[in-house]
């Protein structure tokens, strides 16, 4: 198993993000979600714009992994919660968590979450919260692995289609 350098990502990174979120969404989603909103999507929400500005955000915090070659193959963003749930000060989003297709599996994902659990509780989070496509039920396996639980629903758009998410939480 070729082993994976994970690391707090820094503007450099923007572009490599860009890449990685539109690759693993455009995967992730490309089965059930009409192209056109799929790429407007993608555009908007995976620019390198978006990146850039989250990485310039003292509130957010992306985490990138690599191969010993410097290659990206996986990253996380954290940021303020921005979910239509009742929250807190201590509350924290899970924003993104991916992992290209050839890189899920064998444990690589329950690192990275292993390092946002740790980033959460380093910035003093009470509690930890996502959103989650209800038919992805490998991503739905992998939050209750590790502890999440349903607390409601929302409304997410892909370009001008709505789909609906599932909102997730777990205490720290």
């Amino acid at each position: 198993m070729t082993p994976i350098h994970w690391r707090r990502a820094d503007m450099r990174d923007a572009a490599a993000l860009s890449a990685l979120g539109g690759a693993t969404f455009l995967t992730s989603f490309a089965h059930d979600h009409p192209g056109g909103a799929l790429l407007d999507h993608i555009e908007r929400a995976h620019g390198l714009a978006y990146y850039q500005a989250a990485l310039g955000d003292p509130a957010q915090t992306a985490l990138i992994g690599e191969t010993p070659l410097g290659a990206p193959v996986g990253y996380a963003l954290i940021t303020p919660p921005a979910l239509p749930v009742a929250t807190d000060a201590r509350d924290i989003e899970l924003k993104r968590i991916y992992l290209l297709h050839g890189w899920q599996g064998g444990g690589y994902g329950d690192a990275l979450m292993a390092l946002v659990l740790e980033e959460a509780r380093r910035r003093g989070a009470s509690r930890l919260l996502l959103a989650v496509y209800p038919q992805n039920g490998r991503a739905r396996r992998f939050y209750a692995r590790h502890g999440f639980a349903e607390i409601g629903e929302m409304t997410f758009m892909v370009g001008d289609v709505p789909f609906r998410d599932l909102i997730y939480a777990r205490t720290l």
